[in-house]
């Protein structure tokens, strides 16, 4: 029987059964779910997805948030070789319809009635609906399709008793490139399209994880516990919740919504900590506007040891990481008297592996964890290569990088365009029903287009310029990385978006938003009234702080790089209304037509 997360799960179960696989919140307690119990949970849903019909290489699709059913349903799956699909919480019903049609998944689990609803709304050929949550949904739909959770297990018990070997068997039967999920890219420039990641491409990536030393010399194990609180549709949360849950048998502590994150954090105090940019900038933020409402005295002091925390972030980013004996004695005094409780409270206390990933960084924004002791390091992966390309290693952490190849990984750069290019186990086995797109994102010896620009630094790390798709190409010839200029502006905490514009023009312009926590406590400190986002954007005293802002990114760069105009965004981007994906990422071409009267006016009359 060949290795994948179905087989490590059973393992897990028989090496630590009385071992916390997982914990997740019930009516605001912590509710524990053991490797046994983990394991039996997962018997029983397959047995009851094999009651529904489900067929090696079926999809079985999921749209909730992060949960133990999510886990649950996903190694079913993969113990039965159908593909689990995973959607994001927030797509609106539109999405969820060419995903369900695309996909052409056999059976949906859904979270709740706002879930249901949408897949109940769009033609497909889905069988089965199993639903999570009860309320709003029993007695009121008439569908036979439906089919409540609870009672779900029942039939699964059920098969169970009459057929126990059924799951086992079927595990024997598993190959290496059987599909063990469809991950839905995230669509910035066009419908998503759906990458399908077998058991081999699975596996390489837990090896990379586990066996790879991206969290140190101890490598991650039970002792170790995450926050999950991303979606688990998106590759990078399967990376640091499923894979390594099932790999190293990481303890999983659910976030019970993405706006309990902070309050989370503090309760698990996790060892190791996946965060998207956004987070980072968020926690960030949230210092800041803390610093800013302190008594006096609590203001000066802290100061005192954040500049002390920024000296010691200086000196870690030219060590690679590495403390000399003079940042560990400043950090030891630090730790007694701010360090510590600074990390109690932003639930970070017991860190010992941080990353970031799926999107740029600004380094202020690493150099400030790094300074108070968040071992902070940038990986580098995507969808398409199951989330594993590069890592800063700890004591080997170069700022501005993506860090070295994985273990068993090959990059290249291609001379001509300067795209990156991977080649691994991990790289996809293509698009779902797309072989056109297939064709097109690999060569025929393996090598996946990433459509990242980069280059190397000091031999071996890998720095990311920007999207291929993205760079700008002024009217006077000048190529522009738009995304280093973008995570300048965001590393302020009062910016929280910046789109840069420029192909073809005569100078760079940007439209920015604010963000509206920080930059409302600071109109309230200056006794600004506002009554709405649009209202605080339009004072001449938001817009001269921002011209601040840009001032000091505009210092920092050449002279073709600077932001010579900028216009406000009038409301904040929304995934509801097109303009973010599921992942927060900034649809560019859509925000630059959607605010094409903007754009012209920072350039109207003007060369």
């Amino acid at each position: 029987m060949i290795r994948t997360l179905a087989t490590r799960v059973r393992d897990n179960a028989q090496r630590l059964p009385n071992h916390i696989a997982m914990r997740g919140k019930h009516l605001g307690i912590w509710q524990e779910v053991t490797w046994a119990s983990y394991w039996d949970n997962v018997l029983t849903v397959a047995h009851g997805l094999l009651a529904l019909g489900v067929q090696p290489g079926d999809r079985v699709a999921i749209h909730a948030d992060g949960r133990c059913e999510w886990l649950y349903t996903d190694v079913a799956s993969v113990a039965l070789r159908a593909a689990t699909v995973g959607f994001y919480p927030t797509n609106p019903a539109v999405e969820v319809g060419y995903l369900l049609s695309h996909s052409g998944a056999k059976v949906l689990v859904a979270e709740d009635q706002e879930q249901l609803d949408k897949a109940m709304d769009v033609p497909s050929d889905l069988a089965h609906i199993i639903y999570l949550e009860p309320r709003g949904i029993r007695g009121q739909y008439d569908d036979p399709r439906l089919l409540y959770w609870e009672d779900f297990l029942a039939l699964g018990r059920k098969h169970r008793a009459a057929d126990p070997d059924a799951v086992t068997d079927r595990m024997q039967k598993a190959e290496t490139d059987d599909i063990a999920t469809v991950v839905y890219t995230s669509g910035t420039t066009g419908k998503p399209k759906g990458a399908m990641l077998s058991v081999a491409n699975v596996e390489f990536a837990i090896g990379c994880l586990v066996d790879g030393g991206i969290v140190g010399k101890v490598p991650p194990g039970p002792s170790d516990l995450v926050l999950s609180y991303l979606p688990l549709c998106h590759v990078a949360e399967r990376v640091f919740t499923t894979w390594f849950n099932a790999g190293a048998a990481v303890q999983v502590n659910f976030a019970e919504s993405i706006a309990t994150v902070q309050p989370n954090l503090r309760e698990v105090q996790p060892t190791i900590l996946f965060g998207v940019p956004r987070i980072w900038e968020k926690l960030l933020a949230t210092v800041t506007v803390k610093l800013a409402n302190a008594s006096p005295v609590k203001r000066v002091y802290s100061r005192f040891w954040l500049t002390v925390a920024a000296r010691i972030g200086n000196k870690l980013v030219a060590t690679g990481g590495r403390h000399t004996w003079q940042t560990r004695i400043a950090y030891a005094i630090g730790w007694v008297c701010f360090f510590r409780a600074l990390r109690e409270r932003l639930g970070m206390r017991r860190v010992r592996f941080a990353a970031s990933a799926a999107a740029p960084i600004a380094r202020e924004v690493l150099k400030f964890f790094m300074g108070m002791g968040v071992p902070m390091h940038e990986l580098y992966g995507m969808t398409e290569n199951a989330g594993v390309a590069t890592a800063n290693r700890p004591g080997r952490v170069q700022l501005g990088t993506v860090g070295e190849p994985q273990l068993g990984t090959e990059i290249r750069i291609d001379p001509e365009t300067g795209e990156i290019q991977t080649r691994h186990g991990a790289v996809f086995a293509g698009y779902f029903r797309d072989a056109e797109a297939t064709a097109a994102a690999k060569t025929a010896d393996g090598w996946l287009h990433t459509g990242d620009v980069g280059t190397w630094v000091h031999g071996s790390y890998l720095k990311i310029t920007d999207r291929l798709k993205d760079i700008i190409i002024t009217a006077g010839g000048k190529n522009v990385a738009p995304s280093e200029i973008e995570n300048a502006l965001k590393a302020s905490p009062y910016i929280k978006e910046a789109i840069m514009i420029g192909d073809r023009k005569p100078f760079l312009a940007a439209l920015i938003g604010i963000e509206l926590e920080t930059v409302s406590e600071w109109a309230q400190r200056k006794r600004l009234p506002f009554t709405t986002y649009r209202d605080l954007t339009e004072k001449p005293e938001v817009q001269a702080m921002v011209r601040s802002i840009v001032d000091i990114a505009n210092a920092g760069l050449a002279s073709a790089e600077q932001i010579k105009e900028f216009r406000m965004l009038p409301k904040e981007l929304d995934h509801e209304d097109g303009e973010l994906t599921a992942t927060q990422k900034v649809k560019r071409s859509v925000i630059i037509a959607r605010y094409a009267d903007l754009v012209a006016e920072m350039y109207r009359g003007k060369r």
